[in-house]
This record gives C-alpha cells, structure tokens and sequence, in this order.
C-alpha cells in the first residue's frame, strides 16, 4: 500500500492560524466578460492567457488569498473532447504559471484545480467505459502537470459521486502536497450517491486534509451542510456556494444574490466551522472581496476547530425498506406456463381506441403483458405511462411501460415513475433510447441524464424507499424491473457485461431485440445459460422485402442474417408475410422446450400477426 508523504506544510501551518478566503468563479465570470457559455474555459490557457490572469488579478485584489488554476475539466478526456488531445500537460503547467503569476509574493496561495472526468468523445466515456486504472490513469497526467507548474495545493472539487473522487485523492496522495476534497450535494441535502454532509465527511477525511463541498446550491443551503458536517468532524471544512441560484435573463444566467448577502452567509459558515472558504458559479471578485471585508473586520473570528481527525461518534442505524415482491405473470413459470409478451406502439395522435382493441384481443388470447413503447425510433406519439394506465383499467392485462433516458431529466425520471406508480403500472422497462437524430424531430433533444443501467438503479433506488439522491419517499414503490438485451452483434461480450450490470441494479426480467437467425440463437441460448432472470426472445415478423431491407439498415439493433434477407427478396403482400411468419415459427420450434418465454413485436400494429404466433406458441 502506498504510504501518503509528508505533504508541504505552509498552507495547512497558515490555515491553523486564520481563516482563508479563496477566490470565486473562473467559467461565468469569462462568460460575462464575452467567453462564449459552450467554449473550452481551460483552452483559455493557450489561446488567451491574458484573460485567465486578468480574472486571477481581479480576485487577488479583491482579497482572495487562494486561488484556483483554470484546471477544472483539463483532463484527458475533456480537453480530448475539446480538439486538445495530447495537450493536457500543456494545459495545466500554463494554468498553474498564471495563477502563480497573478498570486506574485507573500501569503497568497496556488491550488491545482482537479473536477471529476466527465465525458470524452466515443468510444472513451468516464462513467461506464473506463476501468479505475484508466481513470487514475486520466487523473495522474493532469496532476502531475500542475504539481509541474508549482501548485502549493491540490482542490479537488465539484464531484457528485465519492467513488470517483476516492480515485482521484489516491492518486493525488503520491504527490507530497496538502489535499482539499470537495463534493457537491444535489438534493435534500444529499450527493448524488445519496450521502448526508455527516457521511461524507467521515468518508473523505481519512483521504484529505480539507474535506468541504461546493457548487451545487447557494450559501443558505451550504450553510446547513457546513454546521451538519462540523457536529460530526473536527477537522477543517471548506465551503464554495454559488451565488444563489441562476436566473435566465436576455440569453444569460444570472445569478442574483448580493455581495453583501454572500458576505453574510460566508461568515456564517466560517463561524460554524468552516476554515476555508470561496465562491463558485456566479460569483465575482465583488463577492469575494465582501467577503474578505468581513473577515478583516471581525477581530475576534478564528479558526473554530483545530487540524485534527474525524471525531469518534457512533452513525445511527440506517433502516432499510424493501418493496414486497410483485406477483409478475412474467416469472411465474409454474405447470409449465410460458410468458408471452406482444409490444405495441402508443399513437401518433390522440385517439388510442384502436391500441386498446388490440390490446383486449391480445388479453383474450392469453398474452401476459402487453409491452408499450416510449416514442419508439424517437418520433413523438400519445404518452405510454398514461396510456399503459388506460389499457389495465379497461382491459384488465398488466402493461410494461418502456421508459427512456431520451425524454427526461433525472428530476424528470423520478417524477415521472412516481406517477407511474400512482396509477397503478407496475412494470417497467428501462432502456436508453433511440437518439433523437434516429427519428430527426426537428427542435428537439437528448437529455440522457442517465443510461438504462443508472435508470434501473433509480427504479431500484425507488421499490426502497428513496430517490436515486437517498431522499425518504416516505413509502416504497413496487415495480418489476426489465430490461432489454441485444442478441445480434457479432461479439456479445459487451453486451453480456452490460446484462451483469443490468441484472446487480435490479433487473428481473429481460426482453431481447428480434432475433431472426437460429445460429444467433442457439449462441444467446448458450451465453444465457446461467442467466438468474427469464428472458424473453424477440420475434419481429417481417413483412415484405422493402420491410426486411429498412429494419436491416437503418433501425439501432437489428441485423437480418443474409440468408433471411435472401428470403424475403422480392416479396410483398401476403407473400411477404407468409415469409416471414414462416422464419419466427423456426424460431419459435429451434427455441421450444428451452426458452422462458417470447416478446412478439407485430409490424405496424398488425395485432392478427401477433395473434398467430400466440396460437403457434401455445400449441
């Protein structure tokens, strides 16, 4: 185990002695002053220094003895997205010399500024793609760069999940310099990992010598975080709030809270514990230098706690509420029973009586659930929560509602399924959607908040009794979860370990693409073969050749064996569907004795295919 050296003393010696006021924003103070608001601020380093140093200057003058270099997102995957690739080293030893620079002599300080990885440009993503080594990796260039470039400290900073800024200060711990560790809670107090101030604290103190939070919310709010974290703590805090929050004017988010009002607050902060404290977005040097006026003028202001570790107080039980299991039709393989699913699309305009019919024929013919469709291929149709909801009081068939990370926020997602909730849908499931270029609506956008692995975690998250934050819901939701998997790329190991993914964040159920090859089958039936859930094989009928050519080339997922495209060449009409009802009832024999159950998606809404196949199933 790498043993931590002994770090620079100067800046943790001043910090015993007095409190320290660092500096405010660097991107929306650049912004103000014309830096367009998508711009690369760490590209600024190069391509216009002077500007970074003005606002470090401005910020020394108005009384900041700490400043951050202009390092917050120069990591390699970041600057990569940024045109800057190979050039990370460059970046961060310039942003240390213009802050070193603008500091000049005496006892204002440097401190490295490090944030969490972001995402880069395909196929590099920090959040599923990368190992841990590889994020270390990532971290270790941009750290050493500014340790290069003369930093007296390293702050790392706006970190929403603890696992990845315990990466980032294990590496920084190999480099003989004072840590500062700062987390960014979201909601109710909480990261986005769900810890209290209390928690986070105890989690990063043994890692740091700073432990605070920044970003996020504004000084009233953080206020409550430092007096949280100092009952439990008896070390040195930081805290950099926001300005309040941003108000949208003329193009521009403004952010609106007073100098005076900022100073206020900051005091506060400084009086429950805190012994370093800044600004993040929307602060200026005005900000700061308020602040900084109301430290000098304050005599009798000291630092309130010493250096010391983490005070020794038992955590409360935390207690643990579990959703009751749902009694699925989908699991229930009891006399031989075989789930069958049949999907069908929510319409493109307001009347759903066509949907529902067929949804009652399908009911009559014994199909489990019927599988409802979130604008599928990203074109807008009728909502399918409160469609799904329509269809189970009128029809009386569990409905599974696809939901999907295109349309919707995180705040948006939880809200969402709490709806869900209260009209009685009980299964869902989670995938990531087609991009809105796949259905090219025009004006409108990915959210992709989250992936279908996070989106379960959030589901999960909810059938116990909290949001994906670790709010109390004050009761559980009680959702089966599914998820998707596609059997058809010619390696499935990236798909088998996004299936483990799926599964440990709580899927029970699996729906696959359509599968139209028995070799593609009879590989999933041997990958699958310890797979703890049921999965249900897709068959999508085709239906003509034209049909069989578009799925082939242009929708995400499907890929028709030649020997099938071969098939429906030429064919149209009733031709054409006998053809292709005659591939899915191979499948349907190659996979009998064997498969858990199937998932019937019939081409535009031709419920009578569905129907067909049903009757072949159950024979």
């Amino acid at each position: 185990m790498l043993c931590r050296p002994v770090a620079d003393s100067s800046f943790l010696s001043y910090l015993q002695e007095r409190i320290v006021v660092a500096d405010g924003a660097m991107g929306t103070l650049l912004h103000a002053r014309g830096i367009a608001a998508d711009s690369c601020f760490e590209a600024l380093n190069l391509s216009r220094p002077d500007q970074v140093r003005d606002v470090h200057e401005a910020y020394r003058r108005a009384g900041a003895r700490l400043l951050e270099t202009n390092t917050f997102a120069a990591n390699g995957l970041q600057l990569a997205a940024a045109g800057l690739a190979g050039r990370v080293a460059e970046v961060n030893r310039q942003g240390a010399r213009l802050a070193r620079e603008a500091a000049g002599r005496g006892d204002v300080f440097v401190a490295g500024a490090v944030g969490p990885l972001g995402r880069g440009p395909a196929p590099l993503s920090a959040d599923e793609d990368l190992s841990d080594v590889q994020r270390q990796a990532l971290f270790r260039e941009q750290i050493s760069a500014l340790v290069d470039g003369g930093v007296d400290l390293l702050l790392f900073e706006t970190f929403p999940r603890l696992h990845e800024l315990q990466l980032a200060l294990a590496v920084g711990r190999e480099f003989a310099l004072p840590l500062v560790a700062q987390m960014t809670f979201i909601a109710d107090g909480r990261t986005a990992d769900g810890l209290d101030a209390a928690q986070l604290v105890r989690a990063l103190r043994p890692l740091a010598d700073v432990v605070g939070c920044n970003c996020g919310c504004g000084p009233h709010d953080m206020l409550q975080r430092v007096r949280e974290m100092a009952r439990v703590d008896l070390g040195p805090l930081s805290a950099f709030a926001n300005s309040g929050f941003p108000q949208y004017v003329n193009g521009r988010h403004l952010y609106l809270a007073t100098p005076a009002y900022f100073a206020d607050r900051g005091h506060e902060m400084m009086t429950a514990g805190a012994a370093l404290v800044g600004g993040c977005c929307g602060t200026t040097p005005d900000h700061i230098r308020a602040l900084a006026d109301r430290v000098a003028a304050d005599r009798s202001l000291r630092v309130a706690v010493p250096l010391a570790r983490v005070a020794e107080r038992d955590a409360p039980p935390v207690e643990t509420v579990v959703a009751a299991p749902i009694d699925s039709p989908l699991l229930n393989r009891a006399d031989g029973h075989l789930p069958v699913t049949v999907e069908l699309d929510p319409p493109r305009g307001l009347d759903c009586r066509a949907v529902v019919e067929g949804a009652r024929q399908l009911a009559d013919c014994g199909v489990d659930a019927i599988s409802l469709a979130e604008n599928p291929l990203a074109r807008i149709r009728m909502g399918n929560l409160a469609l799904a909801a329509r269809i189970q009081d009128e029809v009386g068939i569990p409905v599974i509602a696809h939901v999907t990370c295109r349309d919707r926020s995180l705040i948006g997602l939880h809200s969402e399924l709490m709806g869900a909730h209260l009209l009685g849908i009980r299964h869902v499931l989670a995938v990531t959607g087609d991009p809105v270029a796949v259905g090219g609506e025009a004006g409108s956008s990915n959210v992709f908040d989250l992936n279908s692995v996070g989106l379960l975690s959030l589901l999960n998250d909810l059938n116990h009794g909290r949001t994906s934050l670790g709010g109390d819901l004050g009761g559980v939701t009680r959702f089966c979860l599914g998820a998707a998997f596609n059997p058809n790329p010619r390696s499935l190991s990236g798909q088998l370990r996004k299936l483990e993914k799926k599964i440990a964040a709580g899927a029970r159920f699996i729906q696959t693409q359509p599968v139209y090859s028995g070799a593609i089958l009879e590989r999933m039936r041997s990958a699958l073969q310890d797979c703890p859930i049921p999965v249900l094989i897709g068959l999508l009928p085709l239906v003509s050749e034209r049909n069989a050519e578009f799925l082939h080339n242009e929708v995400p997922g499907i890929e028709l064996p030649d020997g099938v495209r071969q098939r429906m060449r030429g064919t149209s009409g009733a031709v054409g569907v006998a053809a292709g009802m005659a591939v899915m009832e191979e499948l349907i024999e190659a996979s009998r004795g064997w498969a858990d159950g199937y998932y019937i998606m019939p081409p535009f809404g031709r419920v009578e295919l569905a129907l067909e196949l049903v009757k072949r199933i159950r024979r």
